[in-house]
């Protein structure tokens, strides 16, 4: 009797987990994928991104020493609780990103609790099908399931339980007393490139503060579709020349060679593989010129169709007047001219050359020459102005801004373009050191010791990087004097100054030379630049009126779009990581896989690995080489 008893225990089959216990197992700590962790991980990384901008200037209003720290402590408290509340951003994608988790977690859970259920009924239809005629019922039921279970495959599943969370998202974000509303009260930030921008103005004139972000899911997730069709197409047609394999035979019909199609199949693949990274990076080489070359000309004529914060950034690289910039816009406008004058901006240049430690007449359209020649030498003549000889428009040194005259390098285009470029490569490398170091201590920080393999390669790369920048900022000042000083204006007197500084003169060469300096940065983030202007350049298309205008229809399709485009991009994030490029591939991998990502598990490895290697013990198969090696000699 205990014999049987204890046979019964051992062929019992185990219990299964109640589906409680598979939605809340009890290695939640072991599971990198459950729907917790990557809630818990997507609040951290959404939260800095959304916090940190914020806090900076508390941070370092201390050091500016400044004044009225009960009105900072109340503007303090209102960041905290704009970002840590329910509507906040960090909570808003949180629900997006571990809802859909969630959901998808507990659609399995209800698959694999039905699966037994069908299975049976299937058998016992099945068994009674072979007793009666009932075939042809089995047959079509077993279609129509295997048609649902197409339907219902893991990214179609994936897509639907996103396209519920992220449409929770934006109506968390947009609704009353949400991210879209606090943000309206204007509060003072650091503007952090590559950081979600924020308009304190935005709900204030009617626009969506929510549009820019839905911009940015919407370019990531176009890319990651035309990646995922790109690689989707090349792996077909590579599959298929590497099904074709060519046996070489021998005289007496014996195998030589067996995989000769699968070589040239291989072959094939890297040529494959390396003409389309030279196409793609050719493509995101022309998108962010492009890109550029609208951002530059709309921050030089049209601030406004631009983020509030993007703009200022821009500002802050480019060292320029604020009344020189006032100039060509009312120039744009016919309101400041060489040839009718300009009675009601006039004072913009004047004031600006006084202050520059030059004669007010400088400045000043109805004493400059409109034309170049003879006539422009005479008014130079008169002026005192030597550094202009045949070329009409305001003097060069005005453009300049007086910086090269603090570092002793005269008045000189040239000049002017070496120190803009000097002091842009010092600036970058305060932005880049860190955007390149940052990872390396998240990751891996021991890695910091090896200075030959990490360190001088990573500050080589920050070099890079600043060299792409500080040229991209000089390069556009000097397209403008290339164009109304040095050659173009000298090759075409005749043509007025109304044109070469108008908004499709100097201004527009410019800022179509400064997008070149992409060739200068490295072939992989060209892409990731390429992302990053494009969401820019697509909003300042859009009307302005528009834009502000708070129409209704605006908002239903803001939400469609940034619904479906945050759903793509997460069903990619899992189903077909190889689609994103660049930080969304970085963030969507740690906060959807954590360290079990490839990389990251990469990292980890190398992270592990010690500094000091001890040298290796000889091997005794060398011993055998040696001797064999000898005996052939």
């Amino acid at each position: 009797m205990p014999s049987s008893s204890l046979l019964q225990s051992t062929t019992e089959p185990p219990r299964k987990p109640s589906w409680i216990e598979r939605l809340l197992p009890v290695d939640l700590l072991d599971d990198s994928i459950h729907p917790v962790q990557i809630a818990l991980r997507t609040y951290a990384v959404s939260l800095s991104l959304s916090l940190g901008p914020s806090l900076l200037p508390f941070i370092v209003a201390p050091f500016r020493k400044e004044k009225h720290t009960r009105g900072r402590a109340r503007s303090l408290g209102y960041v905290l609780k704009r970002e840590l509340g329910p509507n906040g951003f960090a909570f808003a994608i949180t629900v997006a990103v571990g809802g859909g988790a969630a959901l998808q977690r507990l659609w399995q859970i209800l698959e694999e609790a039905g699966q037994d259920t069908d299975n049976d009924s299937l058998l016992e239809q099945s068994d009674l099908s072979a007793v009666g005629s009932g075939s042809n019922s089995l047959e079509s039921q077993l279609w129509v399931y295997r048609e649902l279970r197409w339907i219902a495959s893991g990214p179609r599943r994936a897509f639907a339980c996103n396209l519920i969370s992220s449409a929770i998202a934006i109506l968390l974000l947009q609704g009353k007393g949400g991210w879209s509303r606090s943000i309206s009260t204007p509060i003072k930030s650091i503007d952090i490139p590559l950081t979600i921008p924020i308009d304190a103005n935005a709900t204030k004139h009617g626009s969506s503060p929510t549009l820019d972000l839905t911009l940015l899911l919407l370019v990531r997730a176009v890319d990651a579709i035309i990646q995922c069709t790109v690689f989707r197409g090349t792996e077909i047609h590579l599959s298929s020349s590497a099904a074709h394999t060519i046996d070489i035979l021998g005289s007496n019909g014996e195998v030589l060679v067996s995989q000769a199609g699968t070589a040239e199949a291989r072959r094939t693949r890297e040529e494959e593989t390396e003409w389309r990274q030279k196409m793609t990076t050719r493509l995101d080489a022309f998108i962010f010129w492009a890109c550029s070359g609208r951002i530059m000309w709309c921050f030089f004529y049209e601030p406004r169709r631009l983020p509030a914060s993007y703009v200022k950034w821009i500002n802050s690289l480019a060292h320029v007047d604020q009344r020189l910039l006032h100039a060509l816009r009312a120039l744009r406008k016919n309101d400041w001219s060489y040839i009718r004058g300009s009675p009601t901006h006039s004072h913009l240049l004047t004031n600006m050359a006084r202050d520059l430690g030059y004669p007010p007449s400088w400045g000043d359209p109805a004493q400059l020459p409109a034309f170049g020649g003879t006539l422009a030498n005479a008014t130079w003549r008169k002026l005192g102005v030597a550094s202009r000889p045949n070329v009409g428009g305001f003097p060069c040194e005005i453009v300049h801004g007086g910086l090269q005259q603090k570092w002793g390098l005269g008045n000189s285009c040239t000049g002017n373009a070496a120190i803009r470029i000097a002091v842009a490569f010092v600036e970058a490398m305060a932005l880049y050191l860190p955007v390149h170091f940052l990872p390396i201590f998240l990751t891996r920080p021991s890695a910091i010791l090896r200075v030959h393999r990490v360190v001088l390669p990573t500050i080589l790369h920050a070099c890079r990087s600043a060299a792409f920048l500080s040229t991209f900022v000089s390069s556009c000042w000097y397209g403008v004097c290339l164009t109304r000083s040095i050659l173009l204006a000298r090759l075409f007197p005749w043509i007025s100054h109304d044109v070469w500084d108008g908004p499709y003169g100097c201004m527009m060469i410019g800022s179509l030379l400064c997008g070149s300096s992409i060739w200068i940065e490295n072939g992989k983030r060209r892409g990731e630049m390429a992302l990053y202007v494009l969401p820019r350049a697509i909003r300042s298309l859009f009307p302005y009126k528009w834009m502000r205008s708070g129409n209704r229809g605006i908002k239903p399709i803001e939400r469609i779009v940034f619904i479906v485009s945050l759903a793509s991009l997460l069903t990619a994030a899992v189903h077909r990581p190889d689609s994103l490029r660049g930080l969304s591939r970085w963030t969507f991998a740690f906060v959807m896989k954590g360290p079990n990502a490839g990389f990251w598990k990469r990292r980890k490895i190398m992270a592990q690995t010690p500094v000091v290697s001890t040298p290796r013990t000889p091997t005794p198969a060398l011993e055998p080489l040696k001797s064999t090696s000898l005996n052939r000699t």
